[in-house]
């Protein structure tokens, strides 16, 4: 009883979206539902996420085309969070993207160079050397792992950061849930890329505390009126709680009960789905 009362409290709510409320992309059973009685609540909400495949403005329209009543400024993701520290304590450097996906919109006033002996059929889409490309970068930038993420890359990568470049990683995730199962992500090469260059990447999305800081001020919430649900025990939920913000993990998504059990700490509350959140919050 005491729990329910405190939850009845929370004022504005963080969700993440990748195994919260849709899967590769695809609304969760009962998740449209919920979302759409949150907004009936009058209650803030901010969609926070590490997705780095596509822009705001792209998630926004994949998550209204399965019904989701959101737009893309309720959308917080790690490139914009990215793109925010890099002007702040990096204008004007040269930034490497390794990264699966294009979220360049997303990156507004950040220099992307390319490597320059990268043959122009082997570079993504849209993907051009910029001015100044042929210069070392001055920042290594890891997103989202893919394809991308082969040797050629993360060899040059490494030999940048042997030469001096900072490394900024938008998250260092391990895995993620696909229709297919859990993929590798950005976490299982960042850790070998660190020990090898002696490094240690800067991570400007979850699990950082400034993501969650930059999320609060988005909302113009306290922590303690604040509650996040996510599927990732470490990134999503006791990240949020070492800032002072209610933890909420759903048994959906990359939830397992194995990780839980290893974790450094303990949610503030497990339950099976984001269906179940109305419920819990007394809406």
């Amino acid at each position: 009883m005491v729990t329910v009362v405190y939850m009845e409290h929370i004022r504005a709510v963080l969700i993440d979206i990748d195994g919260v409320l849709t899967v590769s992309w695809k609304a969760l059973p009962g998740a449209v539902e919920a979302m759409e009685r949150l907004r009936a609540a009058d209650l803030p909400l901010a969609l926070v996420t590490n997705t780095t495949s596509r822009t705001r403005a792209e998630i926004a329209r994949r998550l209204t085309g399965q019904g989701f009543p959101v737009s893309a400024d309720d959308i917080l993701t790690a490139p914009a969070v990215t793109a925010a520290y890099l002007r702040e304590h990096h204008p004007d450097a040269r930034c490497l993207l390794i990264n699966s996906g294009d979220v360049r919109a997303d990156l507004e006033g950040i220099e992307i160079v390319s490597e320059p002996d990268r043959p122009e059929s082997e570079r993504p889409e849209g993907d051009r050397p910029a001015p100044g490309s042929g210069a070392a970068p001055d920042v290594v930038v890891f997103g989202g792992a893919g394809e991308e993420f082969g040797y050629t890359a993360l060899n040059a990568a490494f030999r940048h950061l042997q030469s001096g470049a900072r490394l900024i990683a938008m998250h260092r995730n391990l895995y993620w849930r696909t229709a297919q199962g859990l993929d590798l992500d950005t976490g299982a090469f960042l850790l070998g890329l660190e020990r090898a260059a002696r490094v240690e990447a800067v991570v400007t999305g979850k699990p950082s505390a400034a993501f969650f800081g930059a999320a609060l001020a988005h909302l113009g919430t306290s922590a303690s009126d604040t509650l996040m649900v996510g599927d990732d025990v470490e990134s999503d939920v006791l990240a949020a709680q070492r800032c002072g913000i209610t933890g909420v993990l759903v048994r959906t998504g990359k939830y397992q009960p194995e990780a839980v059990e290893a974790a450094d700490g303990t949610p503030d509350r497990v339950i099976d789905a984001f269906a179940d959140l109305p419920e819990l919050l007394g809406r």
